[in-house]
Formats: C-alpha cells, sequence, structure tokens
C-alpha cells in the first residue's frame, strides 16, 4: 500500500459513509471493491438496493431538498472509496465539490434510487 495524498480522500470516504449510515461501512467495501457485484452477504448493499436502505434509520428520512444533497454526498464518498487510488478525486476536487452549489435533484425519489446508481460516477477525478 503506498501512503499518498489519495489516502486522506479515502478516509474521507469511510468518514462521510459511517456518519450516513450510523455504522462502519465495512458492507459497502465489498461492494465496491467487487465492482459493484452483488455480494454473498445478505448484509452488503448489492447494486440494486435502495440508498434509502443504507441510510442510519435512527433519524428521520431526508426532505426532498435533503435527499438530493445526500445523494450528491454520497456520490462523493463512493468515488472516494474507489479500489484504485488513481481514480479517487484528490481532496481539492472534493472540496470544490462540497462547496459547489450544484446540488443533484432527484430524477426519481430516495427510496427508489439504487446504489449502483450512485457507484457510476463520473467526472469525480483530478
Amino acid at each position: 500500500m503506498e501512503v499518498n495524498e489519495k489516502c486522506d480522500v479515502y478516509n474521507f470516504g469511510v468518514v462521510t459513509l459511517e456518519i450516513i449510515m450510523g455504522s462502519h461501512p465495512r458492507d459497502v467495501f465489498s461492494c465496491l471493491s467487487s465492482g459493484a457485484s452483488s455480494s454473498s452477504s445478505s448484509a452488503s448493499p448489492a447494486p440494486e438496493m435502495p440508498i434509502s436502505e443504507v441510510l442510519d434509520q435512527r433519524i428521520s428520512p431526508p426532505t426532498k431538498q435533503e435527499a438530493g444533497e445526500l445523494v450528491s454526498l454520497v456520490k462523493i464518498a463512493f468515488a472516494s472509496l474507489n479500489p484504485s487510488s488513481q481514480c479517487r478525486p484528490t481532496m481539492k476536487k472534493v472540496s470544490q465539490l462540497l462547496s459547489s452549489t450544484q446540488r443533484l435533484h432527484l430524477s426519481k425519489p430516495l427510496h427508489m434510487t439504487t446504489c449502483g446508481e450512485l457507484l457510476a460516477v463520473d467526472g469525480f477525478t483530478a
């Protein structure tokens, strides 16, 4: 393992998902490392699993505006956890994405947005 600036962005992804999920996202790692293919573990978020099912169930569901912000944040976190460090965004890019007023407008309800759709991220590497 090479220690470089891409380790910081990986750690950002881990902490972000811990906050969103309410627990360590270890099951997400197996999903990401297998290229978003189905895992043998039933607890692992398969690509077709709605993102709302991996959210911390102890907090109230997000409003429509919050859902767009949440999806944007999850996409950034997933990109930060890319198994290939060269494909991860830099922390500068993450900061720009977080500072951006651009948030995703959901084309469908959050409970119908899947993990697989959020794994298909483009334009986040620098």
